[in-house]
């Protein structure tokens, strides 16, 4: 079973948006754009990634597989809704 010590760390500048890295690799593979733009990264948590474990707003098998490939998973604020608009009745 593959198993991925993780480090997630929040953005300080956009609410909702979070990086998951490799415990030992920090935000080494993380690229430069990336992490401009995701602003300063405040220590979130670390935790153990295995298959079967659940996350709140991700799934573990596509965390996974992104640390693997690319070596980090960003994690994005949800949508927000839009305000309902008033109906023009004709």
């Amino acid at each position: 079973m593959t198993r991925i010590i993780c480090t997630v760390y929040r953005s300080a500048s956009h609410e909702g948006m979070y990086l998951y890295v490799r415990k030992s690799e920090e935000l080494s593979r993380v690229p430069e754009d990336l992490r401009k733009r995701f602003g300063k990264a405040e220590l979130a948590m670390t935790l153990l990634l295995e298959e079967g474990k659940k996350l709140a707003r991700a799934e573990v098998p596509k965390v996974m597989a992104a640390i693997e490939e690319k070596g980090f998973y960003l994690q994005l604020p949800p949508p927000r809704e839009a305000p309902l608009q008033p109906r023009e009745d004709r």
